[in-house]
């Protein structure tokens, strides 16, 4: 098995084993993002979101950049989207610069450096919380992802 499919099927357990994360009622989120627009989790009900706490320093998390891209846009419009959640101390011209430098489009916004967030504990970056349709934490990962991996991960849940 090369090391690739190794580390797509590697993610996509991690996530399948992480689903006893579920909590029993939706969380509650809202923020602004860079483009000064309020993101409310509650908009997206319906929707499964795939919320991202990432770094511009962070290497695996610039390297999920388009893995999150490609899911998002792929989905966007029926299924799933990605939500960004920066955690840095970066001026906000220098990240939107950035962001346009790796082509990413999903909504972003700057949030605190915390390790208690309302999804769960964020021990390193890049963390990310998979909300189900219900707005329920479905699963969480730590370490970059691959689009292949989430959508596996959906498909198995819908499928249950």
């Amino acid at each position: 098995m090369s090391v690739i499919k190794s580390a797509v099927l590697g993610a996509g357990l991690c996530l399948f084993l992480l689903q006893s994360l579920v909590q029993a009622e939706p969380v509650k989120f809202s923020a602004v993002d860079i483009d000064g627009k309020a993101l409310r989790l509650s908009d997206y009900r319906g929707k499964w979101v795939l919320v991202n706490y990432w770094a511009t320093w962070c290497m695996p998390c610039v390297k999920e950049l388009p893995e999150l891209e490609a899911f998002h846009n792929r989905h966007k419009e029926n299924k799933a989207v990605v939500l960004g959640l920066n955690m840095e101390s970066i001026k906000l011209d220098k990240l939107r610069r950035f962001l346009q430098s790796k082509a990413v489009t999903y909504p972003i916004a700057q949030v605190d450096m915390a390790v208690n967030t309302p999804f769960g504990t964020v021990f390193g970056m890049p963390t990310s919380f998979l909300i189900n349709p219900k707005g329920e934490v479905a699963a969480r990962e730590v370490g970059a992802l691959t689009a292949e991996s989430l959508e596996n991960f959906i498909e198995r849940s819908e499928a249950k």
